[in-house]
């Protein structure tokens, strides 16, 4: 059996090494390391994908949800509703720009943001709503766009765990997470479902103006060079990176349905263990598994963490910490949130390798691994 890795980046690259090969050899030939042929080609590529009009690539996926608040003029002070059960950099962005982040509770089920919390948590500072689409899953986005829309709200997807995901509205049609509220953002982190050779990130808007904003805030507040019409920043996906994501964007629906495979076996596995509880797949939701999270119950977790480790199998928690409880936060009055479902959740989540090289020999493994640790 071949060794089993949270992400096995080296085997995907061995399954397209040819075509990466070429694409980044084209750059080097061509020597447009900045803003070359790849990266114009990414952004009509991701436009086409993904329904959004205009696509902005930037350095990273922080960066990105930086420069989307940016593009907004959000002023200190102005509240950012977002979840806690995340990875902190959401979070961190709104703090960095001296706005007021509003933590807001998940539902159990989905480990999105739960609509009925985040109407609660709206005041008259609330400015902006940033859903996460976690681990692969969809936010329930009609019900946040209705919100925003009655409460006058920008919403800024943070699209860095499920680029490809489907939302299904209630009529049927359906739209690609981070297409659907005022900006969308991601990550091209390596481990991402769409990750380049390096750090990388795309900002994503249908709306013109908008669309200008972004671009002169991401290139030092330019309109045109060395003209300065805004407080910027210097934020660029370079050549190489965009070469990369061109070819395995390509294989992205193909990579997509080798995770929701790898899903199924460990959905059949434990959907019937009553100390197991599997990714909810919401009925909206085309669940993409940038993760695959189980919530245990009964189970002493690191138990169950080491218990892998010693059998070489790698296992993850994300998070064990919450945002709201960081200490970043605690001067700012993270500690004043009461969040019970995240802190629950917190507890109890592990994350099992997942990703487009799993087989059958190594998922069999994982999967008796678990269970004999389980049930001794």
């Amino acid at each position: 059996m071949r060794p089993i890795q949270m992400v096995d980046l080296k085997r995907q690259y061995t399954n397209i090494k040819s075509e990466v090969d070429s694409a980044i050899q084209e750059v080097l030939d061509n020597a447009a390391f900045i803003n070359g042929k790849a990266v114009t080609d990414l952004t009509s590529a991701l436009s086409a994908y993904t329904g959004s009009k205009h696509v902005i690539p930037c350095a990273n996926g922080t960066d990105a949800l930086q420069i989307a608040m940016m593009a907004l003029d959000l002023q200190p002070g102005d509240e950012v509703l977002t979840p806690s059960f995340t990875f902190v950099a959401t979070a961190e962005v709104i703090a960095l720009l001296r706005l007021t982040p509003v933590f807001v509770e998940v539902d159990p089920k989905t480990f999105c943001i739960d609509p009925a919390a985040l109407e609660k948590a709206i005041t008259p500072r609330t400015r902006a709503i940033v859903p996460v689409h976690l681990y692969g899953q969809a936010a329930p986005m009609q019900e946040i766009l209705d919100i925003a829309k009655k409460h006058n709200l920008y919403i800024i997807e943070d699209n860095a765990q499920a680029i490809g995901s489907n939302y299904i509205f209630a009529d049927g049609t359906s739209k690609k997470t981070g297409a659907m509220g005022t900006i969308g953002t991601t990550s091209f982190f390596p481990s991402k479902n769409l990750g380049c050779y390096g750090d990388g990130g795309a900002i994503f808007t249908d709306d013109d103006a908008l669309a200008s904003r972004l671009k002169m805030i991401a290139n030092h507040g330019q309109s045109r060079r060395y003209y300065h019409d805004v407080v910027g920043c210097n934020s660029r996906l370079d050549s190489v990176q965009a070469a990369v994501l061109n070819v395995k964007l390509k294989k992205l629906d193909e990579y997509i349905a080798a995770r929701r495979s790898a899903a199924d076996y460990y959905d059949n596995a434990f959907k019937a263990h009553p100390k197991i509880t599997v990714p909810y797949r919401a009925p909206y939701s085309h669940h993409v598994f940038h993760q695959y999270t189980l919530v245990l119950e009964g189970v002493d977790r690191n138990g169950l963490n080491e218990f892998l480790a010693g059998k070489n199998i790698p296992s993850m928690i994300y998070y064990p910490v919450p945002a709201h409880r960081q200490q970043m936060f605690a001067s700012s009055g993270g500690g004043n949130f009461h969040l019970e479902t995240t802190d629950w959740l917190t507890e109890r989540v592990i994350s099992l390798p997942m990703h487009t090289e799993l087989d059958q020999e190594q998922l069999e493994y994982i999967t008796s691994s678990v269970l004999e640790y389980i049930n001794k």
